[in-house]
Formats: C-alpha cells, sequence, structure tokens
C-alpha cells in the first residue's frame, strides 16, 4: 500500500471515529466481545426540529443504528446509557419497541435521569440498571402547543398513554395499576401529577431491575454473550 493510501485509510478512520463520538456511539472490545454503547440523551427528538442549543437524539439517527446492530456478525452486545429529560412520545416509543424486539443482548443503564419517555426505554433492554443517584419521572402524556379540547383529542391521548402503560407493564416487573398510580399521584410535582423516583425507589417499585453501574451492566451483557454463544456451539 502506498503512503498516499495509507493516510487516506488513517483519515478515513479518524472521520469514522470523530462521527461516532459526535453521535454518542462506540464500539468497544472486552473480554473477547465487541458490545456497542449507544447513548441517549438530551430530548429526544421527533418530527419537529428541536433549537440549536437543545441537547438532542434525533430517531432518525438511532433507528438506522439498531438495524445495523441487530445485523452487525461483528456487535454481540448493545449498551444504551440514558440520561434524557424525555421527549417526542411517538418517537421514543419508537425506539423502545426496536430494542425490546432485538436478538443482540441487551443492557440499559439510567445516569442523571430517564424521565418521561425515556422510561419505556429504560425498561426496553433485556435487563435495566440505574445509579442510586438518578432520577426517574413517571407522569401522564401530554402535549405543547395549541390542542383542541375535543373529544377525539382525550381519546387520542388515552389511547398513546395504554400504550405506554402496556409496555412497561410487559418489559419490566411493575404491574399496570401500579404504574399508572405512579403517574397519577398528585403532590408530589408542583406544577403536574406524576411520581420521581430516586435509584432505590425505581428498583423497589419493579421498574428498573437493578441497582448498579456501568461495571454492571458490562458483567450482564458479557455474561448473557458467553452463555448464548455456548448454547450455539452445543446446538
Amino acid at each position: 500500500m502506498s503512503e498516499n493510501e495509507n493516510q487516506n485509510k488513517n483519515t478515513e478512520e479518524e472521520t469514522s471515529a470523530a462521527s461516532d463520538f459526535e453521535t454518542g456511539s462506540i464500539t468497544v472490545e472486552k473480554n473477547g466481545h465487541f458490545i456497542h454503547c449507544l447513548t441517549i440523551i438530551g430530548q429526544i427528538e421527533g418530527h419537529y426540529i428541536l433549537p440549536s442549543q437543545n441537547k438532542t437524539t434525533k430517531y432518525e439517527h438511532v433507528i438506522p443504528q439498531l438495524v445495523a446492530i441487530e445485523e452487525s456478525k461483528e456487535i454481540e452486545g448493545l449498551l444504551i446509557i440514558l440520561n434524557t429529560v424525555g421527549g417526542d412520545v411517538e418517537a421514543g416509543l419508537a425506539i423502545a419497541e426496536l430494542l425490546s424486539t432485538m436478538k443482540t443482548p441487551t443492557a440499559s443503564l439510567v445516569l442523571g435521569g430517564g424521565h418521561s419517555i425515556g422510561v419505556p426505554l429504560a425498561v426496553s433492554c433485556r435487563k435495566s440498571f440505574i445509579v442510586p443517584s438518578a432520577t426517574m419521572t413517571v407522569h401522564p402524556v401530554r402535549l405543547n402547543g395549541l390542542v383542541l379540547g375535543v373529544p377525539q383529542t382525550l381519546s387520542y391521548f388515552e389511547k398513546m398513554q395504554d400504550r405506554i402503560v402496556n409496555f412497561v407493564e410487559t418489559n419490566s416487573k411493575i404491574s399496570a395499576e401500579d404504574f399508572r398510580s405512579l403517574m397519577m399521584k398528585t403532590g408530589e410535582l408542583i406544577m403536574d401529577v406524576g411520581t420521581v423516583l430516586d435509584g432505590d425507589g425505581a428498583v423497589q417499585s419493579g421498574l428498573i431491575d437493578e441497582l448498579g453501574g456501568l461495571s454492571n451492566a458490562l458483567e450482564f451483557l458479557n455474561k448473557t454473550i458467553e452463555e448464548e454463544n455456548a448454547e450455539c456451539s452445543g446446538q
């Protein structure tokens, strides 16, 4: 290979690495396994572009990455790191539905906050972890801007809320009744109804599987990968 070709290859690798870091996405090798780390931070952007000063996670960037990870022969596990205030309900639920149907071993880790639509995202993986200092806000579905005060609007809200409740119940240990109780609790949020859970509270409620950090999530992924590889070898 010529010197120019080497330089071009190095430039391409550096550009790819820089792009990965900009999107908060990187693949690392640990214990011989390639685990992809994907961050969901700030506000989840849906059909409308948010102001440039907002930290956002764009669903049109995340969804193709999830498809690529599922189809990849090299990537054996996926770690989702969450620190989000929530955002577009349908976009967040779409990402959560994709995560819940992946065959690739997945784990989620809530750092800082996993609020609003971040709750379904946190429970969508095979196992969810939360650090003690993190918080999660559970509240009813709400929309910003002009909303028509007609029965059809109320019906839409109820159906969307049912979708979220059913998803959380299916993918965690909390019952639909208990989750709705957290959603509709009064007196805890000054300007809203809902509940704020810290790390320990999220685990005790059954919303999150385990209190832990990065090492715990990676340990789970490595163990799951090795178990599944052993099963495939046995067959």
